[in-house]
């Protein structure tokens, strides 16, 4: 059989780590040679003595079709006549101590569907896109200064098929998009779809980096998904997992009998925790697998961004460990400095080759500089997830309205940070599982009282400076904790209370999206002002966002006691409109407010030429702009 070559370029560039287009030469790769079309399958594994690809086409008989390693590259390779699109395959990898071990392909692009895993060939450049208009606009995108709505979806249990199935890509197109687009959200984010074995892991525990689970169909059928996405005008972004991995033996594991991917030393390499594996971030072949990745969703995918999990476990050698169970860096710090330079390369390599597409940091410590760029000492990521503002807003509401007066220090502490770095706000899957209850339970109070709490919530979350984040269910009050095995509670939606939820998020996206002050300047000092924010007696916060002339001003009284004639300060005289009131009878509330506007008087306060008496209803947010 021909022994095939790869170029020396390709096996240089892998080598140093940067060969940004790895996906399309590892892997498996249909190619015609001499006339006889097959399969090049080519992989990584430099400490084996032997690997012989294994699969449908040669009865899974290892040694059949040997592969031939390039030099000192550790790459194997073979080109095999017959194998096609559909042909199902593995690696038999023979290692240093003669063990023979059957593992998947790393770079495989699609897989069986669990429990099996055997990679599949697919057929690239098959899907005809349409999405040339939505890619041509992003590309001059300016995000900095525009609405940025995230809808965070698990794919497998937002909403199942009547017969209780999983609904696939392209049923998600057809009913995920069209609910999206009327709650007026910018994106969807969906929750890995990357492959992994264990449903309940919810896709965190990735073995597939390259490849779209089969759980809900075929590759083409995701990028039909996410075009469609595009012609609605809604952005995708993919929560992508290079913080660890599964310990799985058919997967990254030991590949070569040797620890490849991850560190040899648990004490480098292992996340007790989670049961699962650390990457070894210093090692080139191992940092261009993952950055290849990354680059293969935003390229053969379309993908608009990626929101990187369990950022903090990558940049601290001791996260989560006790003394003695982690090493130091060189310098004897706890940072890894390995991972701190491949995030580094990830976001600028990300940025340079796919302008305008997000790179998302879950990082939930103080970590400095972490959406500032490389050159001034930054990791270069654009957005940051306020995980501050999220446990701050949740602990207060939590309080019974008696006592949060004490705790008035939560709604105002996060500002002394709040332009330090790009934040989104998220209120995420991770704050509705795990015995922690939904957002709705979570409020305290009657019914009324919880659902009055969380439609505060949401609206001090839409016009707090920073973009949105809001896991799928929220929006309209899911009364059980979310579960990866169910779909959510939709039948909620037949009781006017929900659908008054429902409504009230698509009206604060839509006044989110509309008011330029409550975007423009989400990560910017200038985009906000306090007006009042020493009312703790009252419960009673206030405050003004900007961008340029245009003003949105926000009250919010967190008591259930209603306020009538509270007077605030504001920058301009004559009238002033209530553009949103979280208490409105359409939402469920109990309709007090200030439904024909409100006359600015010149009479000064809190420092402001002008004031308003504004009624306040219980437990809700007022925003107010001028008229004019």
């Amino acid at each position: 059989m021909e022994s095939p070559t790869l170029s020396e370029f390709d096996l240089y560039l892998f080598g140093e780590g940067r060969h940004w287009h790895i996906y399309n030469v590892l892997g498996a790769h249909i190619q015609t040679r001499n006339g006889t079309e097959g399969v090049r399958f080519a992989v990584w594994a430099p400490n084996a003595t032997a690997v012989s690809v294994v699969g449908d086409f040669n009865d899974w008989t290892p040694g059949h079709h040997p592969m031939t390693v390039h030099g000192a590259s550790g790459v194997w390779s073979v080109f095999i006549p017959g194998a096609g699109a559909g042909s199902q395959y593995k690696f038999a990898i023979t290692t240093r101590s003669g063990k023979q071990v059957f593992k998947t392909d790393p770079y495989g692009q699609f897989f069986e569907l669990r429990p099996s895993t055997a990679a599949v060939v697919v057929q690239r450049g098959s899907y005809s896109w349409g999405d040339g208009d939505w890619l041509s606009r992003r590309s001059k995108w300016a995000w900095q200064k525009s609405p940025v709505s995230v809808y965070e979806v698990h794919a497998a249990s937002w909403q199942h098929h009547g017969s209780g199935r999983w609904l696939t890509y392209r049923e998600l197109a057809d009913q995920l998009i069209p609910y999206v687009r009327e709650q007026g959200f910018t994106h969807i984010e969906l929750l890995p779809v990357t492959e992994h074995p264990l449903d309940e892991s919810w896709g965190y525990q990735t073995t597939g980096y390259f490849a779209p689970t089969s759980r809900f169909g075929t590759p083409d059928d995701l990028r039909y998904l996410i075009d469609q996405c595009h012609r609605n005008d809604i952005g995708v972004i993919l929560d992508w997992v290079p913080g660890h991995f599964p310990e799985d033996e058919h997967a990254l594991a030991k590949f070569d009998g040797t620890a490849l991917y991850e560190h040899e030393d648990p004490r480098r390499g292992q996340h007790k925790d989670w049961g699962t594996l650390i990457y070894n971030y210093g090692r080139h072949e191992v940092s261009n697998f993952l950055i290849g990745s990354a680059l293969y969703w935003l390229d053969t995918f379309h993908i608009d961004g990626l929101r990187v999990d369990a950022v903090a476990s990558m940049l601290y050698l001791n996260y989560s460990r006790n003394p003695g169970e982690w090493l130091p860096n060189i310098h004897g710090g706890h940072e890894n400095l390995e991972a701190i330079d491949f995030l580094k390369s990830l976001n600028q390599t990300c940025q340079s080759r796919f302008p305008c597409t997000l790179v998302i940091a879950e990082e939930s410590t103080s970590w400095p500089r972490v959406t500032r760029p490389p050159e001034i000492g930054g990791l270069g990521f654009n957005l940051k997830w306020n995980m501050g503002w999220m446990h701050d807003s949740l602990e207060y509401l939590q309080q019974d309205p008696i006592y949060r007066q004490y705790h008035h220090d939560k709604l105002t502490f996060g500002l002394l940070y709040a332009f330090s770095e790009n934040f989104m706000l998220p209120l995420s899957h991770d704050e509705v599982v795990h015995g922690k209850a939904s957002l709705l339970n979570k409020m305290p109070g009657d019914d009324w009282q919880q659902r009055a709490n969380l439609r505060l919530l949401f609206s001090f979350q839409f016009t707090y400076p920073g973009s949105k984040l809001l896991f799928m269910g929220g929006e309209f009050g899911q009364r059980r904790e979310w579960s990866e095995s169910r779909e959510l509670d939709w039948y909620l939606l037949q009781y006017p209370e929900h659908r008054g939820l429902q409504k009230l998020v698509q009206d604060l996206n839509g006044l989110y999206r509309r008011e330029a002050s409550l975007h423009a300047r989400d990560y910017y000092g200038d985009g906000f002002e306090w007006i009042d924010c020493h009312d703790s007696p009252q419960s009673i916060i206030s405050y003004l966002r900007r961008a340029g002339d245009e003003v949105t001003v926000v009250v919010i009284n967190f008591t259930p006691v209603p306020r009538y004639g509270y007077r605030i300060g504001v920058p301009y005289g004559g009238r002033w409109v209530e553009v949103l009131n979280s208490d409105s009878e359409y939402y469920g509330g109990s309709n007090v407010g200030n439904p024909y506007g409100l006359e600015a008087r010149e009479v000064p306060w809190m420092d402001r030429p002008c004031s308003l008496e504004v009624t306040l209803p219980p437990l809700a947010a007022v925003v107010l702009r001028p008229e004019s």
